[in-house]
C-alpha cells in the first residue's frame, strides 16, 4: 500500500477515536471496540475493497462529527446519535457483514452491556 494510503487511513482511525469521545460512555466503549475490530480485519484486502471501506468510515465520521455539533448546540434537547440504515443499503451487504451488523445491534440494545464504564471518582480527602 502506498504511504499516502496509509497516512489516509490512520488519520481517519485516529478522528473517528476521537469522535468517539463524545458519545455517551457505553456508547463510545462499543464503537471504539467495532473500529479496532474492523479497521484490524480490513488491514489486507484488496484496493477496490479498501477503498470502499474507506469512503463509508468517512462518511461515518462526517455524520458523526455533524451529529456531535448539532447535539452540543441543542444541550437542552435529549443527545440523538445514529441514522437510519435505507433497506437499498442493506441489499448491497454480504451475509457476513448483515451479521456483523445483527451483533452490534444485539450489543447496543443489550439491558446490561458488555462494557460497563463508571465515572471516575475524586479522591476523598
Amino acid at each position: 500500500m502506498p504511504a499516502g494510503h496509509i497516512s489516509r487511513v490512520r488519520a481517519l482511525y485516529r478522528r473517528i477515536l476521537l469522535l468517539h469521545r463524545a458519545l455517551p460512555p457505553d456508547l463510545k466503549a462499543l464503537g471504539d471496540q467495532y473500529v479496532k475490530d474492523e479497521f484490524r480485519r480490513h488491514k489486507a484486502v484488496g484496493s477496490d475493497e479498501a477503498q470502499r471501506f474507506l469512503q463509508e468510515w468517512e462518511v461515518y465520521a462526517a455524520v458523526l462529527w455533524q451529529q456531535t455539533n448539532e447535539n452540543r448546540q441543542n444541550s437542552t434537547e435529549k443527545v440523538c446519535f445514529g441514522a437510519a440504515l435505507p433497506e437499498e443499503k442493506l441489499n448491497d451487504f454480504r451475509d457476513e457483514q448483515i451479521g456483523q451488523l445483527q451483533e452490534l445491534m444485539q450489543e447496543a440494545t443489550k439491558p446490561n452491556r458488555q462494557f460497563s464504564m463508571t465515572e471516575s471518582r475524586k479522591p476523598k480527602c
